[in-house]
């Protein structure tokens, strides 16, 4: 059963809008006026009428569903490369994560789903509160973010005394932040670095291997789309960089 103040989806026609059930206000479309306040009681999977009679589905939001939804003041972490983040760190419903570069947030968000705490720093004002609306409007409230340089943040919180499982940065300059990163991590845990350029990843692999991190391995991760045709059937043709990933764990 749908509760009050729950982030919703509704889909209709092949359009799909964010809302949140027992809004006030009532959410307008070209398809119609739809009754928020309606919402709360029905069950996920439901359809409600707007007031022009078009049904519209309400289906609970997913990370893909934030992915494309969330304002976007960046170029984010694309699915393809934050699926082999959780992949190879084993993020679980457990973990507590140190994220740093927050952006808009979506690295963050897909994390917040899984884990039971995400600490995410951004050094813009800016970003940093657009990025908390994204987390309201996604209703994840595990998730934490600072406005914060992570060099000087990564101090503060070894004051607080916390211990991380996973750390993940996606920084210009990560390499700077891979000391502060090991204090923090607790034994057994992983660091996740996300960089878009060759310079970038070799300054980060030079880091973690320094500070005696283990099992380290860069990759990067190719997606190739299948095009559908009359001519027939092929993978598309745009090939795109993203970035290189280097995961290293903590012993």
């Amino acid at each position: 059963m749908i509760e009050n103040g729950e982030q919703i989806l509704l889909r209709a026609e092949g359009r799909e809008y964010f809302a949140v059930a027992g809004d006030e206000k009532p959410m307008h479309t070209d398809l119609g006026i739809v009754d928020l306040k309606a919402v709360p009681g029905r069950e996920w999977g439901d359809t409600i009428a707007s007031h022009k009679g078009v049904g519209f589905t309400v289906v609970r939001p997913r990370a893909p569903d934030l992915f494309r939804h969330m304002k976007r003041t960046g170029a984010p972490v694309m699915p393809k490369d934050i699926g082999a983040i959780i992949a190879y760190t084993g993020l679980c419903p457990t973990d507590v994560v140190l994220d740093a570069g927050t952006g808009s947030g979506v690295l963050a968000a897909y994390m917040g789903i899984i884990a039971r705490k995400v600490i995410t720093c951004e050094a813009s004002e800016q970003f940093a509160a657009n990025a908390r609306k994204n987390m309201q409007k996604a209703g994840l409230h595990n998730v934490e973010v600072r406005h914060a340089d992570i060099l000087q943040e990564m101090e503060k919180l070894q004051g607080e005394g916390l211990v991380f499982d996973v750390i993940t940065l996606d920084l210009q300059d990560a390499a700077l932040a891979v000391p502060g990163a090991r204090k923090l991590l607790r034994t057994g845990g992983f660091l996740a670095t996300y960089s878009p350029f060759f310079e970038q990843a070799s300054a980060v692999r030079a880091a973690v291997e320094t500070e005696g991190f283990q099992d380290i391995f860069t990759i990067t991760v190719s997606e190739h789309e299948m095009e559908y045709s009359k001519r027939g059937t092929r993978p598309s043709t745009r090939v795109g960089h993203t970035g290189f990933i280097t995961i290293a764990r903590k012993f």
